[in-house]
């Protein structure tokens, strides 16, 4: 990874974060007042695909505030590099080895061939928000008219495609909780987006052979199982006769919800019950699956579910005292490989519990609300404790609060590891090793 490109892609968000909170600030994007750090807060979330919200998407914008609010989280899912090449493209104008290094940098591909993969990306994009869009749209018919039916399905599918949680109607996805389609829908494009662009295409082009998927695609797709079903389970067992969250529903309904829960809980801000009624016990495991996120070069955040696996991998050998290096799919895991996912899961650690401690000295609330909070700004979640309305916690937040929230976001989104460059600068390379020294532990 070379420090010049993670540096670009950083100045490129932080701008595109500064021109969206200017355009929301401006009189005919917004109603009543707005102050300029809900708007560079409102415009951070949209353009890191998080979903925290201090003022109402749908109460305190115009629909060209909406507008706006929806470009951010297309050009921050997609990535903003990529739009920097279909520009180039467009213009037909080739690709130099450092664009292709910094597009290749900003999504994560595997190799430098950037125009035929972000063309696949593109394609994928489009048709995926498309039929959510129509299908959102035919069920938001039941209630609204063609148009407004028409917008907020498009908003919603992109949103959700996008992973960013961003809701028009005030209660989110509450009122929906017994539509099954409308849940399905929006679940399974989060799990989409959640995925990753890598391996959406690979499972496309060998989907008659699923034995030719790389082991990433493999880890990520049994990987995102486990948490589906380990997180309906968990929340199930916890909240089954929680009167203000599953207590009251149906059988197939708490089946139902508990399924978009455990999906909306890991990589985006949806939801259909309330979530600062959830029992303590279950904010707290929350916690654990929004740290570990989506799939690298997907619409999510978090420390990647490919990193926790690696780990996870490493200590049961390391524990078994096994002879033989870490493997899976009788594939061996390389070192670099083993060393990158301890060092993103340290450094997120660390992140997380100094800017926890940071707002609990400095905001005087709740420490698991705000270590919920904390956790889905990083992970870039989006679902929040709430602020006792509408709004996520963080509305509650003084401006120095919600600046590190607004940090936290930006990291999730850049990745951990990048992060890390960013705040540590890049090593200079040594032409000598020092001599094995032996530590007791």
């Amino acid at each position: 990874m070379q420090h010049k490109y993670v540096k670009s892609i950083f100045l490129g968000y932080v701008i595109l974060i500064l021109i969206g909170a200017i355009l929301l600030s401006l009189p005919i994007c917004h109603i009543g007042e707005l102050a300029f750090i809900d708007a560079l807060f409102t415009s951070a979330s949209a353009t890191c695909v998080t979903g925290l919200i201090v003022t109402s998407t749908s109460e305190n914008f115009t629909f060209l505030g909406e507008f706006i609010i929806l470009t951010l989280i297309q050009m921050g899912g997609i990535g903003y590099m990529s739009l920097v090449i279909i520009f180039f493209l467009f213009i037909r104008q080739s690709l130099n080895i450092d664009k292709k290094r910094a597009m290749k940098q900003s999504l994560d591909l595997p190799t430098l061939h950037v125009k035929s993969f972000l063309k696949k990306i593109l394609l994928f994009v489009l048709f995926i928000e498309l039929v959510g869009a129509i299908i959102l749209t035919i069920q938001f018919l039941k209630k609204f008219e063609f148009l407004d039916a028409l917008w907020f399905g498009i908003f919603h599918s992109i949103s959700a495609f996008n992973n960013a949680g961003f809701s028009l109607f005030t209660d989110s996805l509450m009122s929906y909780q017994s539509d099954t389609i409308s849940l399905l829908t929006i679940g399974f494009l989060v799990i989409l987006g959640g995925l990753g662009y890598f391996v959406l295409i690979e499972i496309y082009e060998n989907r008659k052979f699923s034995k030719r998927f790389s082991i990433h695609t493999r880890i990520m797709l049994y990987g995102t199982i486990i948490l589906i079903v380990s997180g309906m389970v968990l929340f199930l067992s916890i909240e089954w006769n929680n009167s203000k969250t599953f207590g009251n529903l149906s059988f197939y309904e708490k089946i139902l919800n508990a399924f978009f829960l455990s999906i909306n809980f890991r990589t985006s801000g949806f939801n259909s019950i309330d979530i600062g009624a959830l029992k303590d016990s279950s904010l707290f495991f929350s916690t654990l699956f929004m740290m570990i996120g989506g799939g690298q070069g997907s619409t999510a955040g978090g420390m990647k579910i490919t990193t926790v696996a690696i780990l996870i991998i490493t200590v049961i050998y390391i524990l078994k005292d096994s002879n033989q290096e870490p493997s899976i799919f009788k594939r061996t895991i390389e070192q670099k490989v083993i060393n990158k996912a301890l060092a993103i899961i340290i450094f997120s650690s660390f992140l997380v519990l100094c800017i926890t401690l940071i707002l609990v000295e400095t905001q005087n609330l709740p420490f698991v609300k705000i270590l919920f909070e904390v956790v889905s700004a990083f992970g870039t979640v989006g679902v929040s404790t709430g602020n006792g309305d509408i709004l996520s916690f963080s509305q509650q937040f003084d401006t120095f609060g919600k600046s590190l929230i607004i940090i936290l976001m930006i990291a999730g989104r850049l990745g951990v590891f990048a992060f890390g460059i960013i705040l540590l600068g890049k090593a200079k390379t040594k032409h000598f090793k020092y001599p094995k020294g032996r530590i007791i532990i």
